[in-house]
C-alpha cells in the first residue's frame, strides 16, 4: 500500500477510535503539499513535598458572648506561641477564620431558646520543614488547639516540577510520532507547533481530624509522600 492511501486509512481508524487512552490523541491530516501528524501526550514529574500547610485553631463555648471571646483569645494566645517557639515565622502564620455565633436549643413546638455563644478561630499555617510537623501539631494540641485540618503538601518550586513533566510529554510525544510515521512508512520531518494545555496536580490528601485524644508520649505520625505533576502537549509533526 502506498504511503498515502495507509496514512488515509489510518486516519479513518483513528477518528473511529474510543478515547481508550486519556494522556494520548493522535490525528493525521494531510494537506496540498505535507502531511501532518497531532499528537497529545501527558508527562508527569514526581517530586517530595517540602511545604505542609494546616489549619489550626480554637473552639469555644461560653453562656455569653464575652466570656467565649475571652476564653478562646486565651488558649489562641497561646497556640501561636506555641507556633512561634516552634520556629515558624510570623509572616507564616495568617488568621483565615473568626466567627462568633449565637447557640439555640431547638424544641418541638418550641421557639428556639438561646443556650450560649460560640467563638471559632483558625488560623492558616505554613510549615516548611516538614520533619517538624507531627511535633508541631502535638504542641498546637497541648496549648489548647482543638481542631486541626491538613496538612496539605506542595512544592516551593513548581515551576521546576512542572518542567520536568513538560520535557517528559515532549518525549512521549516525539517517540509516539515515530512510531505513527514508521508504520505508515514514513518519517518526521519536523516540527510545525507546540501548544501546552491545562496542567495540574492530583488532588491534596489532607488529614481531617479532631486532635484532643492525641497520645501524650509519642508525636503524630505525618507521611508526606511524593506530589505528581501533570503537563499537557500537542505538537503537530510534518512528515516526510
Amino acid at each position: 500500500m502506498k504511503p498515502t492511501l495507509l496514512l488515509a486509512a489510518m486516519a479513518v481508524s483513528l477518528v473511529a477510535m474510543p478515547a481508550a487512552a486519556q494522556d494520548e490523541r493522535v490525528m493525521t491530516t494531510q494537506m496540498a503539499n505535507a502531511t501532518l501528524l497531532t499528537i497529545s501526550a501527558t508527562g508527569i514529574s514526581r517530586s517530595a513535598p517540602d511545604i505542609a500547610n494546616v489549619s489550626a485553631g480554637v473552639v469555644t463555648q461560653a453562656e455569653t458572648a464575652d466570656d467565649a471571646m475571652r476564653q478562646n483569645r486565651e488558649r489562641m494566645e497561646r497556640v501561636v506561641s506555641a507556633l512561634r517557639s516552634a520556629g515558624i515565622k510570623r509572616e507564616d502564620i495568617q488568621t483565615s477564620n473568626l466567627n462568633l455565633s449565637p447557640q439555640y436549643r431547638y424544641g418541638e413546638n418550641q421557639p428556639p431558646r438561646l443556650t450560649g455563644y460560640q467563638v471559632q478561630n483558625m488560623v492558616s499555617v505554613t510549615l516548611r520543614d516538614i520533619g517538624d510537623a507531627g511535633s508541631v501539631l502535638d504542641a498546637l494540641v497541648s496549648q489548647g488547639a482543638n481542631q486541626i485540618n491538613g496538612p496539605s503538601f506542595s512544592i516551593e518550586d513548581s515551576e521546576g516540577a512542572m518542567n520536568d513533566a513538560r520535557r517528559d510529554a515532549m518525549a512521549k510525544a516525539r517517540e509516539r510520532a515515530d512510531i505513527y510515521a514508521g508504520a505508515a512508512g514514513m518519517s518526521v520531518a519536523r516540527i510545525v507547533s507546540i501548544s501546552e494545555g491545562g496542567h495540574h496536580s492530583p488532588p491534596p490528601m489532607p488529614m481531617m481530624r479532631a486532635m484532643s485524644d492525641v497520645a501524650e508520649d509519642m508525636s503524630t505520625p505525618v507521611e508526606p509522600g511524593q506530589l505528581g505533576l501533570n503537563a499537557n502537549v500537542t505538537v503537530v509533526y510534518e512528515l516526510k
